[in-house]
């Protein structure tokens, strides 16, 4: 019996590893050494993508560094303040990566920008944890869009000692405002279709002129533009995919 124990525990599977791999802006040069290898190591791989009509555009940056063999699984997570229709997705993709792990094998994820910076692979981890508690997990981080966006605009994001305050739009732009109220730099992500009222709002406090604009960063369809002014009356869909950047002094840039 305690021999028949032994041989039971030896072949008994150890869970796989579950890597988070951040594949940055979009520009594939941008992806880590790292990010890369690991990549090119991977069998299985899970994307992500909001519609189901579309591709997955962490694939479209990765492409070149995924192993022509590897299993991709696309996940859908719709764009939807629904917080119950966004837990079943995250249990549903977690109970996938699980089934793959649980069989020893590993497996990555990949996500634009950087994993654990405003990244579906939050809430999917959280949700894999419940399943497997003691999962294994390996973090690749990434370049971050605003960085990109810094460096295609030669903007100074940080110098001194002035604060640099990264915020995500909102419909109720007060934060925003708060924000711009201060010293240093401001980032303003998650711009969607809020491009208009973050233009209005840089006039109303005179810093239109301090601010730069850029979306799809290191893409096909890139944009930069330091006169925001430029952007009014575009199509909603131009603050997709964008950041903006913002000098609060009141000195000219």
């Amino acid at each position: 019996m305690h021999c028949s124990n032994v041989a039971e525990r030896d072949i008994e599977l150890k869970t796989g590893i579950f890597y988070g791999i951040s594949v940055g802006p979009g520009d594939p040069e941008l992806i880590t050494v790292k990010g890369a290898r690991l990549l090119s190591e991977c069998r299985n791989v899970f994307v992500p993508k909001a519609r189901i009509a579309t591709d997955s555009l962490a694939l479209e940056i990765a492409r070149r560094y995924v192993r022509a063999d590897a299993v991709i699984t696309e996940m859908v997570f719709p764009m939807t303040s629904d917080q119950s229709e966004l837990d079943k997705k995250w249990l549903a993709a977690a109970q996938s990566v699980a089934a793959i792990l649980e069989t020893g094998d590993d497996a990555c994820f990949l996500s634009i920008g950087d994993v654990l910076f405003y990244s579906t692979f939050i809430y999917l981890l959280r949700a894999l944890k419940q399943r497997i508690p003691d999962v294994k997990t390996v973090i690749v981080p990434g370049v971050p869009a605003f960085n990109a966006a810094a460096a295609l605009t030669e903007f100074e994001l940080g110098v001194g000692k002035n604060p640099v305050t990264v915020i995500p739009a909102s419909d109720d732009l007060s934060a925003i405002e708060s924000a711009l109220a201060g010293n240093g730099t401001v980032i303003i992500m998650k711009i969607g279709s809020r491009l208009q009222d973050i233009i209005m709002l840089l006039e109303r406090r005179d810093l239109i002129g301090n601010a730069v604009f850029v979306s799809h960063a290191g893409l096909e369809k890139q944009m930069i533009e330091t006169n925001l002014r430029k952007l009014k009356g575009l199509d909603p869909e131009t603050g997709y995919l964008s950041i903006v950047l913002v000098h609060c002094s009141r000195e000219g840039k």
